[in-house]
């Protein structure tokens, strides 16, 4: 895991710390101003100042910029707007005191504020180490699988090739097709995680229409799986989200293929959507055989290759799962999976414009 090491602050960032101390100290002590020259009011300035040295220790790197905001800003409450005005007065009765406990409770408050923004950062960092270890040992079963399948079926085909019957043939020209297929299917999902900024686990959003997206999610996989079947519901009102479209389509289409090959009958996949104040949800229902109730709390981990193993134990979703949540979580959204009366149901949520779901 790579954690940022303190070193010597890169030119841009400090110019950023210095605008940004800058500005909060200035609206708090303008704010203090108005609340002293024109309200006569005194009480709230250090709650002023107290706000902009959490507020500098929150938008700024490192401990510096804070601690520069907490003395600037204990200097100035008992310099400028504390009696005796301009002037600093230790001799006073309980002077000292109040300097010294602002000065200590505002260095405190950004300490902890810093600290608790590395800790958070600390944290991000471990979840996006844990996603990759879990992608990498999902990556490592399902594409294992099939190239085993492809070179043992390919190596059978030219060794016996002239003993087989045409059927035997079809059928492992077939099984080869399939693998390819699947293997294809894998290799999008992994391109897909690139467009994923790294650092920021972000993706570049634009509005985009939900019916449209899901349209051509569903164009995309009867491409791939002509026989399946898929009912669409979305609402009469035009809906315009912010989203990274490649990626919500390559989610819809996992999802959607997942229930296909996994539910095991021939009843048509459910997709549909509905809408809150605040975000829209996908909902993809099959009505098979359902979830092993064991395996939803770890089903979008990576660490299951299969949501429903298959007679030829092939065709793992492990790693278009958790691939499904990458995507989701770096949208600012959620994914989850349950069972229903009749078969199992994948939904996750965006959030609408300016909006963020909490989780």
């Amino acid at each position: 895991m790579r954690i940022k090491r303190q070193g010597k602050m890169p030119k841009e960032d400090l110019i950023r710390n210095i605008v940004v101390t800058s500005v909060f100290l200035l609206a708090a002590t303008t704010c203090s101003a108005l609340f002293l020259f024109i309200g006569g009011n005194r009480t709230n300035v250090g709650i002023v100042f107290m706000l902009a040295v959490m507020l500098t220790a929150r938008y700024t790197d490192g401990y510096v910029p804070g601690i520069v905001a907490s003395v600037f800003g204990v200097i100035c409450v008992n310099y400028v707007f504390t009696y005796p005005f301009m002037e600093l007065d230790f001799t006073l009765d309980g002077y000292p005191v109040t300097f010294i406990a602002m000065l200590l409770i505002s260095g405190i408050t950004s300490t902890t504020t810093t600290h608790l923004k590395e800790q958070n950062h600390i944290l991000m960092e471990a979840e996006k180490e844990t996603m990759r270890a879990n992608l990498l040992r999902a990556v490592s079963h399902d594409l294992r699988t099939p190239l085993t399948g492809i070179i043992g079926a390919s190596s059978a085909y030219l060794e016996n090739r002239d003993h087989m019957t045409e059927d035997e043939k079809t059928v492992m020209v077939s099984n080869i097709n399939e693998d390819a297929n699947w293997l294809l299917n894998m290799v999008e999902n992994l391109l897909s995680v690139t467009r994923i900024n790294n650092e920021t686990t972000k993706v570049n959003k634009s509005l985009e229409s939900v019916e449209e997206v899901l349209a051509e999610a569903v164009l995309r996989l009867k491409k791939r799986l002509p026989d399946a079947r898929v009912n669409v519901c979305v609402p009469d009102e035009v809906l315009m989200i912010p989203m990274d479209a490649v990626l919500i389509e390559q989610v819809l289409i996992n999802l959607m293929e997942n229930a296909f090959v996994h539910s095991k009958t021939t009843e048509p996949v459910e997709c549909y959507v509905d809408t809150g104040d605040d975000y829209i949800t996908f909902h993809v229902q099959d009505h098979g055989i359902g979830i092993p109730p064991e395996k939803l709390s770890t089903i979008f981990d990576g660490s299951s290759s299969t949501t429903s193993t298959s007679n030829d134990g092939r065709k793992g979703m492990g790693i278009g799962l958790s691939i499904c949540k990458t995507i989701i979580v770096a949208h600012g959204g959620d994914i989850k999976a349950a069972n229903h009366n009749n078969g199992a149901e994948f939904y996750f949520t965006l959030p609408k414009e300016g909006s963020k779901i909490d989780s």
